[in-house]
């Protein structure tokens, strides 16, 4: 297929593969939160937005939903900000695990969390900026996410309650990281800005807002917000491809080769260094917790955009910056 050469064909493109992926009907929504049991299945939205603030869009980008491990790169972004590198990697690793993300293990020999993107670390993570900003810790990271975003963002009180009902797992956990050290000061109180954290409300068009945030080194491209340094934006960005697709990153790196993160709500972030954000969602699931449609969307952008990384003919930037 040839590549598109105006902005109209980069939203017919957008368009098509809202058409083609909507009849995808693989995977299951999340169940092990009750909240999250009763979404529609089939929605399904994918939103771009450029580094200068121009948006692409189809299907349901108001719709709202939870964040859920899309916030886990922001916190750890926070932490980095607020605490320090060393600091923060005397807590928490950044080297993928192999393991599922809720699983309840730590790196041997340092009882760390293997990274900051699965349960283990960002409960860390989020413990460190309870830490250093108390019962303040969740008015932060909302207020962080909201500039990113470039509107004010909400909890979901119904999806926050039913996970703080259930998080039994997550509760665990932190126990776990408590018996190690690894996790300072009241687990309830860390856990608790936890599960708030991830029922903060977006939609689609956040998450590619938020995207082309990272992408402009940390500025919102709309409001001009700046959200981050780029030298936490670097260390986000580099978690995230290594680590922001659970168990299923190796191949993402092969097939996408974009830093992303995805969440259980049906949320995945794609972010093409300082030219794009990606936001999809759509809550079926593969066996990874990653969105079906969300990854199977973002590996098409990525061959007929020539957006990987590493991909020699790079396509994608002489594209972008030709026309957008």
């Amino acid at each position: 297929m040839t590549t598109p050469s105006t902005t109209h064909e980069l939203q017919v493109l957008i368009d098509r593969l809202h058409a083609e992926y909507a009849s995808l009907n693989q995977g299951n929504v999340a169940t092990y939160i009750p909240e999250l049991a009763l979404v529609k299945p089939d929605e399904f939205g994918i939103c771009l937005v450029t580094s200068e603030g121009q948006m692409f869009e189809a299907g349901d980008c108001d719709r709202q939903f939870t964040i859920q491990s899309i916030s886990k790169p922001f916190t750890f972004g926070m932490a980095l900000e607020a605490l320090g590198h060393e600091a923060v990697s005397q807590h928490v690793g950044v080297e993928p695990s192999g393991e599922p993300f809720n699983a309840i293990e730590l790196q041997s020999g340092t009882n760390r969390p293997h990274n900051p993107m699965i349960n283990s670390g960002a409960i860390t993570v989020t413990a460190l900026l309870h830490g250093q900003h108390g019962g303040a810790a969740i008015d932060r990271v909302v207020e962080r996410l909201s500039a990113l975003a470039g509107r004010p963002l909400s909890i979901d009180m119904n999806v926050y309650e039913s996970e703080r009902r259930t998080g039994h797992r997550n509760r665990a956990i932190a126990h776990l990281l408590v018996n190690f050290g690894m996790l300072q000061g009241e687990a309830e109180a860390a856990l608790d800005v936890y599960f708030r954290q991830c029922a903060i409300q977006v939609t689609c068009r956040d998450l590619a807002m938020m995207a082309a945030t990272l992408s402009n080194m940390g500025r919102n491209p709309v409001t001009g917000q700046s959200a981050f340094d780029i030298r936490e934006v670097k260390d986000m960005l580099s978690i995230m491809f290594t680590c922001g697709m659970y168990d299923y990153s190796g191949q993402w790196a092969y097939r996408v080769g974009v830093p992303a993160k995805s969440g259980v709500g049906g949320g995945v972030i794609a972010v093409v260094n300082r030219q794009l954000g990606i936001g999809t969602y759509s809550p079926r699931l593969d066996v990874y917790g990653n969105s079906c449609r969300g990854v199977a969307v973002c590996e098409e952008l990525a061959s007929r955009l020539g957006l990987h990384v590493f991909d020699c003919l790079n396509v994608g930037s002489s594209y972008l910056n030709a026309i957008l």
